[in-house]
């Protein structure tokens, strides 16, 4: 059966000391423990996933399934990006309490700040389930087919699946649904923060530093789980204890210098690394370029008036920092796919495919597949962007719309099940709620005016004066009465009349035919997937990310991003002060950290060289969702914290090449230096436990 031939793969595939790829924790004996040795680590497979023992894997957390985090002390102490932390943060502050602005530190527990929706999940283990979840597939089925007996499998498996009550399970495709694996989790809910430095450290560099190094931001912030009597997972209570982790990072003192080990452990998001020649071009040249343009008109909006105002910079840090950091990262995956010739380089790869296919005579069962990838793309491209473009503008950009998009799904609801009607009433009144606990009028006009006509030619501005969506009371009355009522006021709304015709365009033209055109290339991506295993079996596959535990490891290692210039792997404290421009948005630097900079009052966090590290480079193989996760040195310890990828880099997600392609990691001799010196936190430093690998000092 086809979907099978891959599982020899990972012992036919050369040994050699490579890098790239993100790799299931549970496969690493043979082929990567060996790479991971040749690189340096001193670490084996065990170490770092075991069951039925305590290892690194019971310290990595996903971090309300976006980011990573991981456990730094015996008391459920838990680090992870200040950026990934951004909304918990911005949730706690206020004008009267600026924690974006002066930062938090809880000093005593009963401090510690509370939490609302997050939570961290942990994997307990991990299962091949390949055999169970395709059986009776066939390639004679259809897609549809195919997936709904792949669902009835995976669901009926997971109920036979031994845990414990307060465990749970999901079944992961992988390989492009040629591999499935099985996850038992444990998700704990009382997530509360204990510290992040201000933005002004937290975010140094904003949006100009973004994917450039030298990066010299400290993006970190600090949480504490809290678990029940039993250390298990618990609902928040003030009973609830400090967690009790299975394992925790020490923290090393000894920092990196070029060429040391470093493996990044956490759950990287989505990558697409098999795609074909004819994607890429498309992503680069078509897709992403109308995408940049419309969130750089929101940009252009949100950022000044972020400037102009506290209040309105308080509500829109979070909003404009998720606006941004995809905007740039888009323009530098272009930037990274033209640099490293990507597209030539990956049609020469397909000819050797083409070649391997006429060798082993599977020509005509795989021939078809790149002929087919160009028909199919360019039938496909304009829906993709117009697809995508809705969303820019509806989803991402622009607040009134998005109002109306959820309006919209609601009286759909309703018509299909009156029944129904409290049920999505509230779930559109906390959306109504959560959009408004941090919205401009003002901003909100601005981005519509600019955003809109990358969509609709008719701007209508005139609905912001107009709509009831705009005043959070005013909206909730909207949803007053009873179902018919409610309905009726909805449609009579200028801002709904506005956008429901081309919510309704989207929903019956744009997004079925997306979906249509899309299923092929999906199907044929599985297939391309299955034939490269089959004809080129010597190469090296790792599975795309999926939001799953994975391994990446690499070294230390600067880079040269153009002729004549190359980059060190570590930044420093002086780079800080550098850059430093007083009062500026980006660049201003706390009075607190020039004196400590002044005084040379490092303590115990400088390097050799008498200086504060800040970040440093590696070649480890990240993406989004990366972020926060542990830069792990060769012996298992603390060293860094994954946070960001170079410019170019950042087309890793497609095209991963280890002579462009660096991740970006905070040095935790710079977070401890801040937790300690800055703030004063030093309780948070004694729960820790700090090591010393490389001079072993106690």
């Amino acid at each position: 059966m086809r979907f099978l031939k891959f599982l020899l793969l990972f012992i036919t595939i050369q040994v050699s000391a490579q890098q790239g790829g993100m790799w299931i924790p549970s496969l690493l004996e043979g082929m990567n423990e060996t790479e991971m040795t040749n690189l340096g680590s001193k670490l084996t497979a065990k170490d770092i996933y075991d069951v039925n023992n305590s290892s690194l894997k019971d310290a990595i957390g996903h971090f309300n399934g976006g980011c990573t985090s991981e456990v730094i002390s015996d008391q459920g102490l838990i680090l992870t990006n200040h950026h990934c932390g951004f909304g918990q943060i911005q949730s706690h502050s206020s004008l009267e309490n600026d924690y974006l602005k002066d930062g938090f530190w809880a000093m005593s527990l009963d401090e510690e700040l509370p939490n609302e929706s997050l939570f961290i999940e942990f994997i307990v283990r991990i299962e091949d389930v390949t055999t169970q979840v395709l059986a009776g597939v066939t390639d004679n089925m259809t897609e549809k087919e195919k997936q709904s007996l792949i669902d009835r499998n995976s669901n009926t498996y997971q109920k036979t699946v031994a845990k414990e009550d307060w465990q749970d399970t999901k079944v992961k495709s992988f390989y492009e649904g040629n591999q499935y694996f099985l996850f038992v989790t444990e998700r704990f809910e009382d997530i509360r923060l204990v510290g992040a430095p201000p933005t002004s450290i937290g975010k140094f560099g904003s949006d100009t530093d973004n994917w450039v190094f030298p990066r010299h931001t400290g993006d970190f912030a600090m949480f504490r789980i809290y678990a029940d009597a039993n250390n298990r997972p618990a609902k928040y209570s003030k009973d609830n204890k400090p967690y009790k982790p299975k394992h925790f990072l020490p923290i090393s003192l000894d920092g990196v210098e070029e060429g040391d080990f470093t493996m990044v452990f956490g759950f990287p998001g989505r990558t697409a690394e098999y795609l074909p020649a004819v994607a890429i071009q498309h992503i680069t040249e078509e897709f992403n370029p109308t995408n940049i343009a419309i969130r750089e008109a929101a940009l252009k909006v949100i950022d000044a008036k972020m400037k102009e105002s506290d209040a309105v910079r308080i509500k829109y840090a979070s909003k404009q920092a998720r606006i941004a950091n995809a905007w740039k990262k888009w323009i530098g995956e272009n930037l990274g796919i033209e640099k490293s010739d990507a597209v030539t380089k990956r049609r020469a790869f397909e000819a050797t495919f083409t070649k391997a296919l006429k060798e082993k005579g599977l020509e005509d069962k795989y021939g078809n597949i790149l002929s087919d990838f160009d028909t199919l793309y360019k039938d496909f491209a304009p829906i993709n962007i117009k697809r995508r473009n809705f969303i820019e503008v509806f989803l991402v950009t622009n607040e009134l719309m998005q109002m109306t998009f959820r309006a919209y799904q609601m009286e759909e609801a309703i018509k299909a099940d009156p029944e129904n009607f409290e049920k999505v009433k509230a779930r559109l009144v906390g959306t109504l709620q959560g959009i408004h606990k941090n919205y401009d009028v003002g901003v909100d006009k601005g981005v519509f005016n600019n955003v809109m006509p990358f969509y609709n030619k008719n701007v209508e501005t005139s609905i912001y004066d107009k709509t009831a969506f705009t005043n959070l009371d005013q909206a909730l009355k909207l949803l007053e009465g009873n179902a018919k009522d409610v309905l009726k006021k909805l449609n009579k709304d200028a801002a709904y009349k506005y956008a429901k015709p081309l919510i309704e365009d989207f929903y019956n033209n744009i997004d079925k035919e997306y979906q249509e055109k899309n299923q092929p290339i999906t199907a044929l991506q599985t297939k391309y997937m299955t034939a490269l295993m089959e004809a080129l079996p010597n190469a090296r596959y790792f599975p795309d990310a999926n939001s799953t535990l994975r391994v990446t490891y690499g070294q230390v290692r600067g880079y040269s991003p153009r002729d004549a210039v190359y980059y060190n792997p570590v930044s420093y404290l002086d780079g800080v002060i550098e850059k430093y421009v007083p009062g500026d948005y980006e660049f201003d630097v706390p009075e607190k950290l020039l004196e400590l900079h002044k005084n040379k009052d490092f303590g115990q966090y400088a390097d050799s060289n008498g200086k504060v590290p800040v970040c440093f480079l590696g070649t480890n193989h990240t993406t989004g969702g990366n972020s926060g996760s542990p830069a792990i040195d060769a012996h298992g310890n603390l060293v860094g914290l994954n946070f960001d990828r170079v410019w170019e880099g950042t087309m890793s997600d497609m095209n991963y090449d280890p002579e462009i392609c660096r991740n970006i990691m905070v040095d935790v001799r710079y977070v401890l230096f801040i937790v300690d010196k800055f703030a004063g936190a030093t309780h948070l430093i004694d729960e820790m436990k700090l090591v010393h690998p490389k001079t072993n000092k106690q």
